[in-house]
């Protein structure tokens, strides 16, 4: 019984020192391009674009950017900041636009009074305009470039 604790004591003994062996950081490739043992400076935030222009889409269903700064908007289980502006009720006098009426429709497709709960937290799908650079390079074409392309 004491040589099975004896060699539990070393196998883990061991593991521990294997364990801690100290690797280089500079020696190791990492998808971060920086050293594993340092942090590197965050890039710098993109300015939101406050133009309310809203960009053409670049594929069907695909959810409209917002086209103006949300800084400090209240979007929780106790307010909705956007449906401020963008309710049915409120549209005509704000002048934005209303949101589209499936939000207004349960899991079922069933037509409700009050904005659905599976579609209240609006930045789930909708994103505010920045002046980003694309992250890589793309040859992306929109539908209608396509469509062209073909006639």
């Amino acid at each position: 019984m004491n040589r099975i604790i004896m060699l539990m004591i070393l196998l883990f003994t061991t593991g521990v020192i294997a364990a801690t062996t100290v690797i280089k950081g500079d020696e190791l490739a990492t998808l971060r391009k920086f050293a594993l043992v340092g942090e590197p400076e965050p890039p710098a935030m993109n300015n939101t674009l406050n133009t309310d222009r809203i960009p053409k889409r670049n594929y069907p269903m695909q959810p409209p950017v917002i086209p103006h700064k949300i800084d400090n908007y209240q979007v929780d289980l106790n307010a909705n900041k956007c449906m401020a502006c963008h309710a049915r009720s409120r549209v005509e006098e704000t002048q934005a636009r209303m949101i589209s009426v499936t939000h207004y429709m349960d899991r079922d497709g069933n037509f409700l009074a009050e904005l659905s709960s599976r579609r209240y937290f609006c930045q789930q799908c909708h994103v505010v305009q920045t002046d980003a650079k694309p992250a890589v390079g793309t040859t992306f074409s929109d539908l209608d470039t396509l469509l062209d392309q073909q006639e």
